[in-house]
C-alpha cells in the first residue's frame, strides 16, 4: 500500500474547491486547498506537493502570478502546475501559462475523468520519481560503503607490502571506473523503464481521446469556430503521441523496421530539410565519403535522430558556426570499436559542431531524457535521449565528447548491414486510399482491459457499421467464444492484467487457425513468436482510418471465421 501524496487545489470559491475535492477524491490522495496566494505559499512551505491546480482567474492575484511566484522558489522549480480555466483562453494566454510554468490546462465545466486522468498522471509520475530517488540514494550509500571498504583494504594491503602499491592503485582505479559505469548503466534503465511504463499509459489516454475527438469532428455541424477547437484538441492530442514515441525511443520499446539504408543517400536527400532547421547564419559541411557500407536501421528513426543532432548543434552554436557529417566503416577488431560493442562491422556516422560545448557534469547526463540545458520552454530534454535509444535498440550506441569552448561531437555507431544489395525493397502499402474501405458489416469482438480504450474502440467499429461485443479480459474473451460465439475478426490489446493479447491470441489460434486477429499495443514489447509477428497488428494510438485499414488487411489474410 503506498503512502498517499499532496494535492494542492488553489481558488478563490469555496464551491470550486468543493468540487474539485469530489471529483479527485476517488484517487485516494490528501487534497490541501488554499483559496488565496498567500495559504497556497503556505500550503507549499509545509508540505510536500505532487501537483498543484491553480484557477486562472482570481481577484488579488491571477493564476498566472502566483504560478510565476511558486517558480520563483528553488524547490517548486519542477512542482507541475495545472490551471484551470473557466474562460476562453487565448493562445497567448495559453503561452503565457506554459512559460509561466504549467504543464497542462483544464477547461470549465471540468470532466471529471478527464481532471482525474490527469491528476493522477502527475502524482504517480510525482511517487515513482521520489522512489527512483530513493533508490538512487540507497544505491550511493552503498557505492560509498564499498569505496570504504576498498580504501580499508588497500591501506592493509600497503602496510604489509609497498612494493605492490602501484598494481592496487590500479586494480582500485579499474573497480572504480567499473562501478561507475554500472550505476549509470542502472540509472538509465531505470528511467527507461519509468518513462517507457508512463509512455504505455499515456498512449492508452491518448487512444480514447483520438477515437473520440475523430468521431465528434464527423457528427459536429459545419461551424468554424468549433471546427477549430476541435482540431486544436486533435493537434494536441498528436503532438501527445509523438512525445510518448520519443519515450518509447530511450525505454527501447518502439516499434522499428530495420532496413539496408545508404547513408549517404539519405543524407544528401535532407540537406535542404537540415538546413532550413539550423537557419541560414549556420554551414552544413557534407564530408561522408561516394561509398559507404549500408547500416542496417529503421530509416524513418534515422532521419528523425539526425535531425534531433543537428538541431541540438544549432541551439549549442547559438549565432554563426558550422555542423559537419562524416562517416566511415570501422571493422570488426577495429582499436577504437566501443567495448560495449560485439565484434561486427559498424557505421560510425559523427556529427560535430562548433557550439559552446559542454562540461564533464552536462556531458554526463545529456543523454537522460527530460534533462535540457536550454532553459523552461526551449526544449523537451527528448532530443538525445530519443537518439541514444534508437542505436541501443539497433544494436549500436551513441558517444558524445565535448569540452566547453571547443563543441561536441555526437557518435551514432549502427551495425552494418550484412545483405548485399544495392537498396531494401520497400515494403508496398497495399492499404493505400484504394485499399482502405473495410469489409460490410463484420461480427468483432473487441479485448480490452481499459474501459475508455475499449469504449473508443467500439464506437469506432459501430460508426464504420460493423457489430460489436466487448470484453474486458482475455479469460472473458474465451468464455464468450467458448459459449458458441463465433467472430469475424478478434481486435484485442496486448498488455492486459491475466492472460496478455499475444497469449489469447494463440488460444485462438490452437482452436481456430483461420480466425483472423488484430493485436493492438501501446509499444512494441511483443514476444519472439512466429504465429503472433504473422498477426495483423495496430500501434496506439490510432485513428478510425488506420482501424479500417487494418480491418481490410486481416480479413483479406485469411477467411473470416463466422
Amino acid at each position: 500500500m503506498t503512502d498517499p501524496v499532496n494535492i494542492l487545489l488553489v481558488d478563490d470559491q469555496p464551491a470550486k474547491l468543493l468540487s474539485y475535492e469530489v471529483i479527485l477524491q476517488d484517487l485516494g490522495e490528501n487534497l490541501l486547498v488554499a483559496q488565496s496566494a498567500r495559504e497556497a505559499l503556505e500550503q507549499l512551505l509545509r508540505s510536500d506537493v505532487a501537483v498543484i491546480l491553480v484557477d486562472v482567474c482570481m481577484p488579488e492575484e491571477d493564476g498566472f502570478e502566483l504560478v510565476e511566484l511558486i517558480r520563483s522558489h528553488p524547490r517548486f522549480e519542477k512542482t507541475p502546475v495545472i490551471f484551470v480555466s473557466a474562460v476562453m483562453m487565448t493562445e497567448l494566454d495559453r503561452l503565457r501559462g506554459y512559460a509561466a510554468g504549467a504543464v497542462d490546462y483544464v477547461s470549465v465545466p471540468i470532466v471529471p475523468e478527464v481532471l482525474r486522468a490527469k491528476v493522477r498522471v502527475f502524482v504517480e509520475l510525482h511517487r515513482k520519481t521520489r522512489e527512483l530517488e530513493r533508490l538512487n540514494a540507497d544505491l550511493e550509500q552503498r557505492v560509498q560503503e564499498r569505496t570504504a571498504e576498498l580504501e580499508e583494504s588497500y591501506q592493509q594491503l600497503r602496510s604489509l607490502n609497498e612494493d605492490l602499491e602501484s598494481r592496487i592503485e590500479l586494480r582500485t582505479r579499474e573497480r572504480e571506473e567499473a562501478m561507475a559505469q554500472l550505476f549509470e548503466a542502472q540509472k538509465l534503465d531505470t528511467i527507461g523503464q519509468l518513462t517507457g511504463g508512463v509512455a504505455h499509459d499515456f498512449n492508452n489516454l491518448l487512444m480514447a481521446a483520438l477515437g473520440s475527438l475523430n468521431l465528434l469532428r464527423k457528427r459536429m455541424p459545419n461551424d468554424e469556430k468549433s471546427l477549430r477547437l476541435l482540431d486544436n484538441a486533435v493537434q494536441a492530442a498528436e503532438r501527445g503521441a509523438a512525445l510518448t514515441q520519443r519515450l518509447l525511443a530511450f525505454a527501447r520499446r518502439q516499434e522499428l523496421k530495420p532496413q539496408a539504408v545508404d547513408l549517404v543517400r539519405l543524407l544528401a536527400s535532407i540537406e535542404g530539410l537540415l538546413q532550413r532547421a539550423v537557419g541560414p547564419a549556420i554551414r552544413l559541411e557534407n564530408r561522408l565519403p561516394e561509398q559507404l557500407a549500408f547500416a542496417l536501421v529503421d530509416d524513418n528513426q534515422l532521419e528523425l535522430a539526425i535531425l534531433n543532432l543537428a538541431v541540438n548543434a544549432r541551439d549549442a552554436i547559438q549565432q554563426e558556426g558550422s555542423i559537419s557529417f562524416e562517416a566511415e566503416e570501422i571493422a570488426p577488431m577495429a582499436a577504437d570499436r566501443p567495448p560495449e560493442l560485439k565484434p561486427a562491422r559498424y557505421v560510425r556516422f559523427r556529427v560535430t559542431d562548433t557550439g559552446a560545448g559542454m562540461d564533464e557534469e552536462t556531458l554526463a547526463r545529456a543523454a537522460e531524457p527530460f534533462f535540457t540545458t536550454k532553459g523552461l520552454g526551449k526544449g523537451t530534454g527528448l532530443g538525445l535521449s530519443m537518439v541514444h535509444g534508437l542505436a541501443a535498440q539497433s544494436g549500436g550506441l551513441l558517444r558524445l565528447y565535448s569540452n566547453p569552448g571547443q563543441g561536441t561531437t555526437a557518435e551514432l555507431w549502427l551495425p552494418v548491414a550484412e545483405e548485399t544489395i544495392e537498396e531494401m525493397p520497400m515494403i508496398a502499402d497495399t492499404m493505400g486510399a484504394g485499399a482502405a474501405t473495410s469489409p460490410d458489416s463484420l461480427k468483432i469482438l473487441v479485448v480490452d482491459d481499459d474501459v475508455l480504450v475499449c469504449m473508443g474502440t467500439v464506437d469506432m467499429l459501430e460508426d464504420l457499421g460493423h457489430r460489436v461485443t466487448e470484453a474486458s479480459s482475455g479469460a472473458a474473451a474465451l468464455q464468450i467464444i467458448e459459449s458458441g460465439h463465433a467472430f469475424d475478426l478478434v481486435i484485442t490489446d496486448h498488455a492486459m492484467p491475466g492472460m496478455s493479447g499475444a497469449e489469447l491470441a494463440r488460444s485462438l489460434l490452437a482452436g481456430n487457425p483461420s480466425q483472423p486477429i488484430i493485436l493492438a499495443s501501446g509499444y512494441a514489447e511483443l514476444p519472439d513468436d512466429m504465429a503472433i509477428e504473422k498477426l495483423s497488428r495496430l500501434v496506439k494510438p490510432f485513428t478510425q482510418e488506420q482501424l479500417e485499414r487494418a480491418i481490410s488487411r486481416a480479413v483479406a489474410k485469411q477467411p473470416t471465421a463466422a
